[in-house]
């Protein structure tokens, strides 16, 4: 039985194919629903982000779980499984909560010790948690995850300066044009990521944000929050005529924005030039837009770029990051083990401890009430004593070839099934 993580990254395959694979709200529940009707695999958690998909899971077998979250894939994408097999990355048990313990902390974004990812990591957990795909071993994984993010960002410097996806997407577009001041600018979406840069265009002191969004009330929310406006997603073609920059960000997995309504808006406006920040992924906008006079469009890979330029201040912290990560790796694995091992613990107590008792009882009748509770308090003392040192050694030992062999000769010596 293996803890199991499946994944794929920007860094790892084309943005075409990386955008089929993303793993939206809307199909979460099922993708997690198909998953765990395999045999092999009885947990699994989702983490789907902009820079992002990946599948943890508890597998019973190892090699036929791989291949069903790459066939789960397959069904969800539409892409054949040739089309993505060799960009995937698999890691295992502690290489699979290290990976965890690495992206919660932020040292595998787009934006190096970005803020943001902590949250999607525990959101990701949440929703697994209410799908009802979640048990002991994945709980006991991400319960450390957050735990090991925590502990990095108060004992290290990785989050300073600009560490979230959203915030990068406007500071692009700051440098981009030089400055926001005065310009006019349009969020499409209200989620998560769209409200990061909302906030961070409020914090820039931007003249006017409008923010565009399917449900009328999330964007209310928002626009009051940073004094802005809203338009309903039907007015989004009369709303970005009239703008100077269109930030996206939605959830969406179908485009948003098109090809043809991006000329036509154009057409009416014309050399004044728009500048599109678009980091949804699967993508908001009509890549073809980019051939559009006077339109540039910038996405996730630009981001990341532009996010490499500022990584030298954070990159020294990484070594610290990586040492406190792996000390709750350790931390983690031992803790893991020792809960294992307790239920032969507890089944070797509960089998001595009756052997015990009967002894006890079968004196009951022969000798008088005080002297029957001194012997049971005498052989009570003894067993323990007898107990302590080998079931100290078989918890110190847990998770180790010699607390395997402890465990084993204790069920052998005792006749224990512990599958019992």
């Amino acid at each position: 039985m293996s803890v199991v993580v499946v994944g794929v990254n920007q860094r790892s395959i084309p943005i075409d194919a990386f955008e089929k694979l993303a793993i939206s709200a809307d199909y979460l529940v099922k993708f997690l629903d198909d998953i765990t009707s395999s045999e092999d695999i009885s947990e699994a958690v989702v983490l789907s982000t902009c820079n992002r998909t990946e599948i943890y899971v508890r597998a019973e077998r190892f090699h036929p779980a791989f291949a069903d979250v790459g066939q789960s894939l397959s069904r969800h994408s539409g892409l054949p499984l040739s089309d993505f097999s060799d960009h995937l990355y698999v890691h295992a048990d502690e290489d699979a909560a290290r990976h965890l313990f690495g992206v919660g902390c932020g040292i595998d974004s787009a934006v190096l010790g970005e803020t943001e990812i902590l949250g999607q990591v525990k959101t990701a957990f949440e929703m697994a948690k209410s799908a009802g795909t979640v048990g002991l071993e994945l709980t006991d994984l991400f319960t450390a995850a957050g735990t090991a993010g925590r502990k990095v960002r108060s004992s290290t410097a990785i989050g300073r300066n600009i560490t979230s996806v959203s915030r990068a997407a406007v500071a692009m577009a700051t440098e981009r044009l030089g400055s926001l001041d005065g310009r006019s600018i349009c969020v499409l979406g209200a989620g998560e990521m769209s409200e990061g840069m909302t906030v961070a265009l409020r914090d820039a002191g931007t003249r006017r944000i409008v923010i565009c969004n399917r449900s009328i009330d999330r964007a209310a929310a928002l626009a009051e929050r940073v004094g802005g406006d809203v338009v309903p997603l039907s007015e989004l073609g009369a709303t970005i005529a009239d703008i100077d920059v269109l930030l996206t960000g939605t959830g969406a997995n179908d485009l948003m924005v098109g090809h043809d309504v991006l000329e036509e808006v154009m057409s009416t406006r014309a050399d004044r030039p728009m500048l599109i920040v678009d980091i949804a992924v699967p993508r908001d906008v009509d890549p073809a837009a980019a051939d559009i006079a006077n339109i540039t469009l910038l996405d996730m890979e630009d981001l990341t770029a532009f996010a490499d330029v500022g990584r030298a201040e954070r990159r020294g912290e990484i070594t610290a990051v990586r040492a406190l990560i792996d000390e709750e790796v350790v931390r983690f694995s031992n803790n893991t083990a020792s809960r294992k091992v307790e239920p032969l613990v507890k089944l070797f107590r509960n089998e001595v401890e009756t052997l015990r008792s009967a002894e006890v009882d079968r004196r009951r009748g022969n000798v008088d009430d005080v002297t029957l509770a001194e012997i049971d308090a005498a052989t009570r003392a003894v067993l323990n004593k007898l107990l302590h040192s080998p079931m100290a050694a078989l918890r110190e030992n847990a998770g180790s070839s010699k607390g395997e062999r402890l465990a084993e000769a204790l069920q052998d010596l005792f006749d224990l099934d512990i599958d019992q």
